[in-house]
């Protein structure tokens, strides 16, 4: 089943953040149908740096290829304004694609962007963002490839400003849509009511962010298609590493901690060690069993 017909269906799809390959890995153990590469997660794992705009096309491109080389679920992809203009809009689609993603979320922000549920957010001019995903839609090899685009202009140009450029990129050709740092749940309905049955819509849950945290069936019951959780994980192992790093220096050993981490074999079965080590075996009798 492609994303695309899995976003057909009633059921909302919920799609956890990740940030790697043993993320990546995890989230697909745990039974999810589909995974978030956050953009955000990126930052501040492999650069130790907030989300304002700091992570490559390069970097991100590379995160790709690492998790589709392990999962095989479909995964959404963070572009963020596109990395540029409409050119740079059209290289990140066709490098994303070809390290295996399934759909791209390009937003309407300035370039260097910001995380959407900061302050002092700048949005580039509506007919600019049109022709990004024009520019995009024109550059993709499959069709099967979606173009998720958002908007951050509630936090800037106000809420109806947002439903107004949500209008244009629907007509631009956008597969779905995400209205960013909605502030109520009364903008949420707004939205669903307005675009649901037209296109499928994305609702982000940001942990002390602007959008009030809903679970998964009550978005489902106002009309959005698609939740993700973009930072969650990142959020939890920093807590929990941070707890650890405190254990390990008082007590200059990992014992008191033992309960809450995994083992030597406890990780090596959740990466499939064993079953790696013996098809590298059979290769090396000339690929008989």
């Amino acid at each position: 089943m492609t994303l695309k017909s899995r976003l057909a269906a009633d059921q909302i799809l919920v799609a956890p953040g990740v940030y790697d390959a043993l993320t990546a890995t995890l989230a697909a153990q745990a039974g999810f149908e589909a995974i978030y590469l956050s953009g955000a997660a990126v930052a501040y794992t492999r650069l130790g740096r907030p989300d304002i705009g700091l992570t490559s096309v390069s970097e991100m491109t590379d995160t790709m290829a690492l998790i589709r080389d392990c999962v095989d679920l479909p995964v959404i992809i963070d572009a963020d304004t596109g990395f540029g203009n409409a050119l740079n809009a059209q290289r990140t689609m066709r490098m994303y694609e070809r390290a295996g993603a399934n759909a791209l979320q390009i937003e309407d922000q300035t370039y260097p962007k910001r995380c959407g549920h900061l302050a002092d957010k700048s949005i580039i001019p509506t007919a600019e963002m049109v022709g990004k995903i024009a520019a995009m839609a024109d550059a993709r090899a499959s069709d099967d490839t979606l173009i998720v685009a958002r908007t951050d202009a509630v936090a800037v140009e106000g809420f109806d400003a947002a439903i107004d450029r949500a209008e244009a990129y629907v007509e631009a050709g956008a597969d779905a849509l995400f209205v960013e740092a909605l502030r109520s749940v009364d903008e949420m309905k707004t939205v669903t009511d307005r675009f649901k049955g037209r296109v499928p819509l994305l609702a982000n849950m940001v942990e002390g962010g602007a959008t009030p945290i809903q679970n998964a069936s009550d978005l489902e019951a106002m009309g959005f298609s698609i939740v993700i959780f973009p930072g969650g994980i990142v959020r939890a192992l920093a807590r929990t590493a941070e707890d650890y790093y405190a254990s390990l220096k008082t007590n200059g050993s990992n014992r008191p901690f033992a309960e809450q981490m995994f083992d030597f074999k406890g990780l090596n079965t959740r990466l499939g060690t064993d079953a790696m080590l013996a098809t590298g075996k059979r290769y090396e009798n000339g690929g008989n069993d």
